[in-house]
């Protein structure tokens, strides 16, 4: 035996010792066919022998002195008709509280070599991610939760009489979930070179198992015996249970002992099959924010597709989404902004805050890399967006898109044709209005795909500049409430608008460029 399996039987030796673990008890869940470490858990076992890779049932009767069948003290003996350390070596078969799942590498006769940690491992690397640390999630069947307490029942019936054997002897038992991150954990750690840490990158085992459905459903047929109707939503709900989140009770599941026991056999049935893990590794999302500048009015906010045919050149969305996506090395992107402009509306002044969401991306972010990303897409030709203080954000970023939408303030500047010649008193009237109020139902253009209703908005002010040699033509500036429909502002939208820049002026006008200016929002400031 190697040095490392020697400290590895001292190790599983001490705990039993320290624990108090009885002898005759753990002989007898070996051979009813209880892994060591679903034995050790159980029993509330905390340490380092669950990441003992060679612990294994053999292990644990050598520790016994039973490696060959020898039984030397009377308290010890296995309950009659239970497998001898041989029969146990007989065939594939697997832990029958935790179906395999704490059995962490198995081949013998199963015709496979199975590793959940260097299996792991691998998937992690080969699909690239870069990490500087991680955490374990884990889903297991609830039907485990019958299987611990058919050996709960079990050990009762056996052994009752004794102290630590009575109701609650399982009361400080440690979950399969956190039994298994006991055992992996630590290897892990070594293969992948960093540890174990509450941040955006996750391993997900999931783990089902195909007798577990055939047993809810027992349970879920036993559950609505006797009734005429059957409660809406019984089984959803017992899906959704997770075994280590239940105490171990006469009441689990909700069944009488006497359906508990028709169910659940008592000891648990031999398990030639394990539970097959399903393995997802992701990152939660990264949220890149910024402010984008618009250069062409033909170029959309998002991508415009009506009847498969594209509307505008190209998009904002997509030039900045794409580059982030290939910089990152993720799946795909979401793209928020505060608020949006028409197509044929640019974006100049200091530009409008947006946010990319970026799903599971390989590439772990730094400053390096978004001043990069911000260089190539400025550099882009024709240069059509541009953008500035790119920068990775938190998520409280898109509740301050959100409420900036609504509630900022927005500047804009616009070419305005009015059907009569532009007087003094026509810049002073301008000027002089301040907080005004209007009322905007919403616009004709957009009516078949908003709401017909009235918003109320704000004009916070006005000014107008005259263009020389031109007496029907001036540039408006105006700040108003986000979510103000600035082109029905000016013309009216046959009434819709109320007041507007017609009837202030007492005629015709018309917006025939626009241009926004200003977004603030500091957030998205350098």
């Amino acid at each position: 035996m190697g040095e490392e399996c020697m400290l590895e039987k001292q190790l599983v030796e001490e705990s039993i010792r320290q624990s108090g673990l009885p002898c005759h008890a753990l002989r007898d869940l070996l051979s009813i066919g209880v892994c060591p470490r679903c034995i050790f858990r159980l029993f509330g076992v905390h340490g380092d022998v669950y990441s003992c890779l060679s612990l294994s049932s053999s292990l644990l009767w050598s520790v016994l002195d039973l490696s060959n069948g020898h039984e030397e003290a009377t308290d010890c003996k296995v309950h009659e008709g239970s497998s001898s350390p041989q029969d146990l070596k007989v065939g594939p078969e697997f832990c029958v509280v935790c179906w395999g799942i704490l059995q962490l590498s198995y081949d013998e006769q199963a015709q496979q070599t199975f590793d959940l940690v260097a299996s792991t491992a691998q998937l992690v690397k080969g699909e690239g991610f870069e990490i500087d640390s991680f955490s374990l999630e884990v889903s297991v069947p609830p039907i485990i939760l019958g299987n611990e307490r058919s050996v709960w029942l079990y050990m009762k019936k056996r052994y009752g009489s004794e102290s630590r054997f009575q109701d609650k002897f399982f009361s400080g038992s440690i979950s399969v979930k956190d039994a298994l991150r006991f055992s992996i954990t630590k290897s892990l750690e070594e293969m992948l070179a960093v540890k174990v840490a509450v941040r955006s990158f996750h391993i997900r085992f999931t783990y089902t198992h195909s007798d577990a459905s055939s047993k809810i459903s027992l349970v879920q047929g036993s559950r609505t015996d006797g009734h005429k109707k059957q409660k809406r939503g019984d089984k959803e709900l017992l899906e959704g249970i997770d075994a280590s989140d239940l105490e171990i009770n006469k009441e689990s599941f909700g069944l009488d002992i006497a359906e508990q026991d028709r169910i659940f056999q008592v000891p648990p049935a031999k398990v030639n099959q394990p539970c097959k893990v399903t393995t997802l590794c992701y990152r939660t999302p990264v949220y890149v924010g910024g402010r984008y500048l618009k250069y062409s009015r033909n170029v959309s906010q998002t991508r415009w597709i009506i009847d498969e045919e594209r509307m505008g050149e190209t998009s904002v969305e997509e030039i900045i989404g794409n580059l982030t996506l290939s910089i990152l090395k993720a799946d795909s992107y979401k793209f928020h902004a505060a608020g949006r402009e028409d197509i044929d509306v640019r974006m100049l002044g200091s530009g409008r805050p947006f946010l990319v969401e970026i799903a599971n991306a390989r590439s772990l972010s730094s400053h390096t890399e978004f001043a990069e990303l911000q260089e190539k897409i400025n550099n882009l030709e024709p240069r059509i967006v541009r953008v500035k203080n790119l920068k990775e954000v938190g998520v409280d970023a898109w509740t301050i898109l959100q409420q900036g939408e609504a509630e900022k303030q927005k500047q804009y500047a616009a070419l305005v044709w009015i059907s009569r010649s532009l007087e003094d008193e026509d810049l002073k009237c301008m000027s002089s209005i301040k907080e005004m109020d209007i009322i905007q139902r919403t616009p004709i253009r957009v009516l078949h795909r908003r709401s017909p209703l009235e918003r109320k908005r704000m004009i916070h002010w006005m000014r107008a500049e005259r263009i020389h040699g031109s007496k029907q033509f001036f540039i408006l500036h105006l700040c108003t409430q986000a979510g103000t429909y600035i082109k029905e502002f000016v013309h009216g939208d046959l009434g819709r608008t109320h007041p507007n820049l017609g009837s202030i002026l007492g005629c015709r006008a018309e917006i025939l460029q626009l241009d926004v200016t200003d977004v603030k929002m500091d957030c998205f400031n350098s």
